[in-house]
């Protein structure tokens, strides 16, 4: 998908889309700007995205969360590449202090209370038979010679089943 597609958007849609504001999205852009600046170099090969389509990507990931190859053939790109710029965009903004989660200093030495809610994640096991109790209830079958089969059929009727 690209950017020219969605731009034309009404915030509410946009929203929904990309699960952030058109304002927000602005701004995240003026920062990979910022930040591509500063690292920009002359030489090498030049994105096939740019910051705008990149961010997109980015954010369709993380809503979607699908693998890199998928949304590199959305994009027109190789797994790889979606990957590069999956991290970029991600470890870029995370730097910034406008996206930074505050650290567990500065939660401990502000005056809030917070209330903690533990949710019990663990697995349960499945109720079924194991198979150890399949081998328990084992038949129990007789040796037979070639010209016993007549003695085959008479105890056919009378299994008999061995517990352990």
């Amino acid at each position: 998908m690209k950017f020219d597609q969605i731009k034309e958007l009404k915030d509410e849609k946009f929203r929904r889309l990309t699960r952030v504001r058109k304002g927000t999205f602005s701004k995240m852009v003026n920062i990979l700007r910022k930040a591509d600046g500063l690292n920009k170099s002359k030489s090498g090969r030049k994105n096939k995205l740019n910051l705008k389509e990149q961010l997109l990507l980015v954010l369709e990931y993380l809503r979607e969360y699908c693998t890199y190859f998928h949304i590199g053939q959305n994009y027109g790109i190789s797994e790889s590449s979606a990957y590069k710029a999956v991290k970029w965009v991600e470890d870029t903004l995370v730097k910034h202090p406008n996206f930074a989660l505050p650290s567990r200093k500065t939660l401990m030495k502000s005056d809030m209370n917070y209330e903690v809610v533990l949710i019990d994640a663990t697995e349960s096991p499945i109720e079924r038979l194991k198979k150890t109790k399949i081998l328990l209830f084992k038949k129990e079958e007789k040796v037979y010679t070639k010209n016993s089969n007549s003695g085959r059929q008479a105890n056919a009727q009378r299994t008999m089943y061995r517990f352990f």
